[in-house]
């Protein structure tokens, strides 16, 4: 059987991956020879090329130069550094859109979207797969067996959809394929309501632009089948890159927690998982927002290493105000990905562009050249990531699992719903913070993920759930785990149909409480304690008409109509305790309810106390400790321990500056 490829087939004899997106096809040829010079002083092993080079490689239909690319994959690998060869086909050139117009996507109104930027592309063309299939091929072959190809970067930054007739008609072909007639549709769809019954599938089209809303189940199916069209054409490039190179690995790069493509359904026809992540600096909550997303990222590549394809030296292009990351900000969050399972830090781009959108985005070489603070910095950065090699391929342990799923996403934020403040990824931020904070390790998985390892799983909000995943969720309470639910989960089924009875239906018997009503609500909800030393608080946005069939309410609410009925409950469900919280409670006291739930769990964090804004969070046997705060932090350890990016050993406390990070691995005396 052959082995599994992955970050170790990058890592080996590597060590950790440092680099970027590489554009040489933007510069002249006498400046390549700089770029690899430059790159080798700064520790540079792998860069990307040819992410947006299908009109340099085909200027022509089936007319091809790939003399350039020839030269520039020898001199990297002269020069040492590994490529990761991209797929050109996010960004066709001109003449495919030109010449056919009908690849060209279609927006909901209607509109065929041009040419000029980039993306411009329908996934359920057959001539965009044709022209795209074909100049994948001619790069597999001219390039199997070249010394400098380490890895295929198929496409960029998946996410387009298209509403034209040809997506019409691939969409009617998914629908067969996953109901097989229309009566089955028709009851899938709900379509009784607001006569909307099909009798002929040429009927059914995309949802386009309607006078008022489109139907939610017709919506949800339509957002799995353009995540399925993607992947759909992914597979096609990656199986021809695997005919010709079977023993290099294939990625793709994610976005985080992008809505517009589940990528639980994408992770497991990856070999490397990748990730494109740029935190706002203005953002108080981007730490807790990155090490979620990172999380995310491992829990995609099944607890494994993984790459962080793009991040920014500094400032970013494309947001409203762009601001520039403060000196040691970078490191701050690339060791930040390190500590969290990444074995590869790269960045957009080497160096910057003079033109085009992106030419005020930052780079690892600035505008300004190499002799700058920016660039001393990545040579530096560089320099010390070459010490913490033995940090690769070791895994990040973690008893606490979080349940997300991109379905209940999708089916949670359709209009037509009681309130569009309960936002998905707020919910899981927001129960993620509190572990974040205490340097509690959190694993994010799926609904269908085996949860026995785990002494706590943490459900924000699961809106959408299947009778399999909400029995397993009850199993695993019951056999002696502790769950938590957040408010406004269990209410539809897979084809996003009210669940009717007393809420949540697939899992009243587990929370041992049951509600009536959901009740969106001004901010300020008063809420009343009846657990030792609790403290009133504030809910706000949310409120549930609940009442306990055998949980106790710990907290209840303190005014208004639903005075005196429980706003939290827990339930001793079988060996183990389930949480139920019919509320959006104020920060502190959320996190006073995740403290009483990792109590009965047994889970502690990495460290007994920790200043705010410091993170904390092991990989292996190393402890990171990153200050994300703006005033220097002491911080306890009980234990000797030895710096491995100073080679300080410390003992008793670590003393951190602002946006600086220790890796402490335990000192032998």
């Amino acid at each position: 059987m052959t082995a599994r490829l992955g970050m170790h087939t990058l890592t080996a004899g590597r060590g950790l991956l440092f680099g970027g997106d590489y554009n040489p096809e933007q510069w002249p040829e006498e400046v390549w020879a700089q770029d690899a010079e430059l790159m080798r002083a700064a520790g540079v092993n792998l860069v990307t090329v040819g992410v947006f080079s299908w009109a340099r490689l085909e200027p022509e239909p089936d007319v091809r130069d790939f003399g350039w690319l020839d030269r520039v994959l020898d001199l990297m690998g002269e020069n040492g550094v590994a490529v990761d060869l991209a797929t050109p086909t996010a960004s066709p050139p001109p003449w495919l859109g030109h010449r056919w117009p009908q690849t060209l996507p279609v927006d909901e109104s209607g509109h065929r979207l041009w040419y000029g930027a980039r993306n411009q592309f329908c996934p359920s063309s057959p001539v965009y797969r044709e022209r795209a299939l074909s100049i994948v091929s001619a790069l597999a072959s001219r390039y199997a067996g070249h010394p400098a190809l380490a890895l295929w970067h198929v496409g960029n930054e998946y996410g387009q959809v298209c509403h034209c007739d040809e997506s019409a008609a691939a969409f009617r072909a998914w629908l067969r394929e996953r109901y097989g007639d229309l009566e089955t549709l028709n009851e899938a769809w709900g379509t009784t309501f607001w006569s909307q019954r099909y009798g002929d599938w040429a009927e059914i089209v995309p949802p386009r632009l309607a006078p008022y809303i489109i139907n939610p189940s017709q919506r949800l199916d339509w957002r799995r089948f353009c995540s399925d069209a993607l992947l759909e054409h992914y597979r096609a490039e990656r199986d021809l890159l695997r005919e010709h190179t079977p023993g290099t690995p294939v990625t793709t790069n994610f976005m985080g927690l992008f809505k517009p493509v589940d990528y639980w359904s994408w992770a497991g026809e990856e070999d490397v998982v990748s990730n494109d992540w740029y935190p706002e600096p203005g953002d108080p909550l981007a730490p807790a927002r990155t090490a979620l997303t990172h999380d995310l990222m491992r829990g995609l590549a099944g607890g494994r290493p993984w790459l962080l394809m793009e991040q920014a030296t500094s400032a970013v292009n494309w947001r409203p105000h762009n601001l520039p990351k403060p000196p040691g900000q970078f490191r701050l969050e690339s060791l930040q990905a390190l500590a969290r399972g990444a074995d590869g830090l790269c960045y957009f781009q080497w160096r910057a562009s003079r033109f085009g959108a992106e030419r005020f985005h930052a780079a690892m070489v600035p505008h300004a050249g190499p002799d700058t603070r920016l660039h001393a910095a990545v040579r530096a950065h560089g320099r010390e990531l070459r010490g913490l090699a033995s940090v690769a391929g070791t895994p990040v342990p973690a008893r606490v699992a979080m349940v997300f799923d991109w379905a209940s996403w999708w089916a949670l934020e359709e209009r037509g719903r009681p309130s569009d403040r309960l936002d998905a990824t707020d919910q899981l931020l927001s129960y993620y913070l509190p572990l974040w904070e205490r340097g509690v390790s959190v694993d994010v998985v799926p609904p269908s993920a085996g949860l026995s390892g785990y002494a706590l799983v943490v459900v924000p909000n699961l809106f959408l759930v299947g009778d399999r995943d909400a029995a397993a969720l009850t199993a695993y309470a019951r056999g002696g785990g502790v769950l938590v639910v957040g408010p406004f989960s269990g209410v539809v089924d897979e084809r996003s149909h009210v669940r009717t009875g007393r809420f949540p239906a697939p899992l009243r018997e587990v929370l041992g409480a049951s509600g009536e009503e959901w009740r969106p609500a001004p901010d300020d909800v008063p809420v009343r304690c009846r657990w030792a030393g609790g403290a009133a608080f504030t809910a706000h946005t949310w409120t549930e008409l609940v009442a306990a069939e055998g949980a106790q309410a710990v907290a209840e609410f303190a005014g208004g109509d639903l005075a005196g009925s429980p706003a939290v409950l827990r339930h001793r469900a079988g060996d183990g305790v389930a949480w139920y919280v019919a509320t959006m409670p104020e920060a502190a006291a959320l996190g006073e309810i995740i403290e009483r739930a990792l109590a009965d769990a047994g889970v502690a964090g990495a460290l007994p106390r920790l200043p705010p804004g410091v993170e904390a969070v092991r990989r292996g046997d190393v402890l990171f400790l990153l200050n994300h705060g703006a005033e220097t932090a002491v911080v306890p350890i009980p234990w000797q321990a030895e710096d491995l990016l100073t080679g300080a050993v410390a003992g008793g406390e670590v003393t951190l500056a602002p946006r600086d990070v220790v890796a402490l691995r335990p000192h032998a005396e």
